[in-house]
């Protein structure tokens, strides 16, 4: 009975140290950005224009799963920031927010990033965003990695604007070099609007 009970805690541990490994080594992409220069490496699987878009679910703001899937039939802008709480993010999240009224019901605008849901909550309050819907990747980083776009070292994801159709195939995709950087809105949105 001791050996059965040591080998259980054995076989537990082992799990456990396996699934260490496998998030320290998680497959790290060819891609890298920089931030203010200085080259920040990318983890997770790449993705490109073409290929169906890999399912994923981040929670929403008030803490439901939320899985892309669950927008087959529409157009999806698909906007990676660091954080919301930054400029740049700020302002990108803000600039898809007044272009998603525009674009009509058959597009959704996501805006997916780290923060925790009662900070985006918070953010979306303070600056009036009603026209997209932020997404946090926080707990599972499935988006990031389905996405190869979690920086490593930093737990936080590259700056990224993904187009996916009504079928769920991608169409449009720019990895910001720069994390400082905005992004092409001008052709992500025709990419958008191409597809309706």
């Amino acid at each position: 009975m001791k050996a059965f009970t040591k080998l259980k805690r054995l076989l537990g541990l082992a799990a456990f140290q396996a699934g260490v490994v496998k998030e320290r080594n998680m497959l790290e992409t060819k891609k890298q950005v920089t931030m203010k220069g200085s080259p920040l490496a990318l983890q997770g699987d790449d993705v490109e224009v073409g290929q169906a878009a890999p399912d994923f679910e981040v929670i929403a703001n008030d803490l439901s799963g939320v899985k892309l899937s669950s927008f087959k039939g529409k157009v999806c802008i698909i906007s990676s920031v660091p954080s919301l709480d930054t400029s740049v993010c700020d302002t990108m999240t803000r600039r898809f927010n007044e272009e998603a009224d525009r674009l009509g019901d058959d597009v959704i605008v996501l805006t997916i990033s780290m923060d925790l849901p009662f900070a985006q909550k918070r953010w979306c309050g303070a600056a009036g965003i009603e026209n997209i819907q932020t997404l946090s990747d926080h707990r599972d980083m499935a988006f990031g990695k389905a996405y190869g776009l979690v920086i490593k070292d930093l737990r936080l994801l590259a700056r990224a604007v993904f187009v996916v159709d009504k079928e769920g195939i991608i169409r449009y995709k720019q990895i910001v070099e720069e994390l400082t950087d905005e992004p092409d809105y001008d052709a992500a949105l025709q990419a958008a609007k191409n597809l309706l």
